[in-house]
């Protein structure tokens, strides 16, 4: 009862999906791997490590959906569902065997925090560590629903957290950054048009604003220094360009104001405070200084004054 399918869903993926493989391949009672008609040789390697290699149409805009098809075709009694940027540790895959083999029959499900590899460097920030997935679970108890960029899968039943986690490479070069970016804005767009998003031409200038507040100071990216930087400004520009989306919706309407670029001035400058009142908040958890942080809590509290809170 304890036999592991590992299914791997790739497109385009010549340059990882070996690794990848190779770090399943102790741990798999078989290897399934769905190859959405990648045109590199993602499938020509697969199958030198597995028979079951299966092709489907690809769907950018349900990247995880097409992961079901090889769940629909495993036959262990577990499936852990990998990308091919991903790998299992041998310290992972011994807590997976050992978990599995005592596990409580309420738990149908795992959850399998990724070291996350950007540009060559462990990022550690709130927003992407521990980035807990749930990747392993019982055959017919987990499938993937539809929309959203990275939907968590759907479990029926419990679910625990394991302690050691996965390595994800994720990005390794800007130029994979924007090809992904492109694709993830779509849906991002969609999602919230869908949800009824009500059209406000000033969030052209709030959505990158507020993205950039969340990722370098609440998720403390600045502790990644330049990483952390470079990648909250990019998340900052993600989410203009899904503002842009959202406005090609509405046919590129124009903006009526006869006050246009006062009120430009205005949310830029309220963008400034914002960004002063959580960097000199961020200056405040870091020091260590009792004086310092007074002087510091005495001028937050006067930019905090300033902000609009609408």
């Amino acid at each position: 009862m304890n036999k592991i399918s590992v299914v791997i869903s790739a497109h385009n993926e010549e340059k990882n999906i070996e690794d990848c493989l190779k770090s399943a391949q102790e741990l798999a009672y078989e290897i399934i791997v769905v190859d959405n008609s990648s045109t590199d040789k993602t499938g020509e390697i697969a199958r030198k490590y597995t028979k079951k290699v299966f092709e489907q149409k690809n769907d950018p805009k349900n990247i995880d959906l097409q992961k079901n098809l090889g769940f629909s075709k495993a036959t262990g009694d577990w499936i852990l569902s990998l990308d091919a940027d991903e790998r299992i540790t041998p310290e992972l895959a011994k807590e997976i065997e050992s978990r599995i083999k005592n596990q409580e029959s309420r738990i149908m499900g795992y959850w399998i925090s990724r070291k996350n590899i950007i540009f060559g460097k462990w990022i550690k920030n709130d927003m992407w560590w521990p980035d807990y997935q749930l990747k392993l679970f019982k055959k017919g108890k987990g499938k993937f629903g539809k929309n959203d960029v990275h939907k968590a899968l759907v479990l029926e039943g419990g679910s625990e957290k394991l302690t050691n986690p996965m390595i994800h490479h994720n990005y390794v070069s800007i130029h994979q950054y924007i090809q992904k970016l492109n694709n993830y804005t779509d849906i991002e767009a969609e999602n919230l048009s869908s949800q009824g998003y009500s059209f406000n031409w000033l969030d052209a200038i709030r959505f990158p604003v507020n993205d950039f507040v969340k990722t370098f100071f609440l998720q403390k990216g600045f502790k990644d220094g330049i990483h952390g930087l470079v990648l909250s400004m990019f998340q900052a520009f993600y989410m203009g360009i899904v503002f842009a989306k959202l406005w090609e919706k509405e046919d590129f309407r124009e903006v009526e104001t006869p006050n246009f670029l006062q009120e430009v001035l205005s949310e830029f400058k309220d963008s400034k405070n914002k960004i002063i009142f959580w960097l000199t908040s961020s200056l405040i958890s870091e020091s260590k200084n009792p004086l310092k942080k007074l002087v510091l809590k005495a001028k937050r509290k006067i930019v905090r004054s300033k902000i609009k809170f609408s």
